[in-house]
């Protein structure tokens, strides 16, 4: 069966295509019971490689199943049929991604990219509270709703961290993620702290969100590496930004890992605290 008349018997009628892989590709769809528009990821088995169906591809369906938190996109089902596809029926981000939304508007203000900044924040914190991590936060796996809130979507580099037997979390090794938004550690295969890392890509984020580029040229991994070890982030004048925005931008971008700022010290931090009138 194809896949309109499969998601048809589900209570779906298929839409048209946002985005496609070798192997998966994401389409949007109307619900009959929800009685609105949703994503629908679908994955071909056949055609996806091992390593994605024996660790990675578990892992993400384990995740959705789990999260509930309103800046997460909601994931409604999953089901698979007999001849090995996977439909991952979630919310549709019906603005777009971050990206998009940057490149056709340019840089955010520092009080909208605080509120979007905010969301995704906390949905990073509901993460690493229950020892999950993303490992591929980038301005296109943000989404955004008809009043531009900020969802979390693609889970499908993420884990659940192991520890050993004194508690200790064990490093992760798999390079994950764009090399953009990498942090030098993962850039170096050096194994790494996965919640430290995740911190680094939302500093990324941050910088791409108020200056409306990106904080590092990855065109030359090497050249890339040598100014991120060396803490150098450069922040255009034009963009006028105020002294605690750089501030939270530069100490998420720290190269040495023990000194990075935590998610907690991030919603703790005087930037996040400052309040707008609505």
């Amino acid at each position: 069966m194809d896949d309109a008349a499969v998601l048809k018997k589900r209570g779906y009628i298929l839409g048209g295509n946002l985005g496609e892989g070798s192997y998966a590709k994401v389409k949007s769809a109307f619900s009959d019971r929800l009685k609105f528009e949703v994503a629908v990821k679908i994955i071909d088995r056949k055609k996806a490689p091992r390593d994605f169906l024996e660790r990675f591809l578990p892992r993400e369906i384990e995740i959705l199943a789990r999260v509930n938190h309103r800046s997460i996109v909601k994931t409604y089902e999953i089901f698979e049929t007999s001849d090995g596809k996977v439909y991952i029926v979630m919310e549709l981000g019906t603005k777009g991604d971050l990206l998009e939304f940057i490149k056709s508007r340019g840089a955010i203000s520092e009080d909208v990219a605080r509120k979007m900044f905010g969301q995704l924040s906390s949905a990073i914190k509901y993460c690493h509270d229950l020892d999950v991590v993303h490992r591929d936060l980038k301005c296109e796996n943000l989404l955004l709703d008809k009043e531009f809130n900020l969802k979390l979507s693609d889970f499908g580099f993420s884990k659940r961290l192991s520890r050993d037997e004194n508690g200790k979390v064990i490093l992760s090794k798999t390079f994950c993620g764009s090399a953009a938004y990498a942090a030098p550690e993962v850039l170096q295969g050096i194994p790494y702290q996965p919640k430290i890392y995740d911190i680094w890509s939302l500093g990324v984020i941050l910088y791409i969100m108020v200056c409306g580029s990106m904080p590092y040229d990855d065109s030359n991994i090497r050249k890339m590496l040598k100014i991120q070890k060396e803490h150098r982030v450069h922040f255009p004048k034009s963009k006028n930004l105020t002294v605690e925005c750089k501030d939270i931008i530069y100490r998420m971008l720290q190269p040495d890992v023990s000194r990075r700022l935590s998610i907690d010290e991030i919603l703790s931090h005087t930037w996040m605290q400052v309040t707008t009138d609505e």
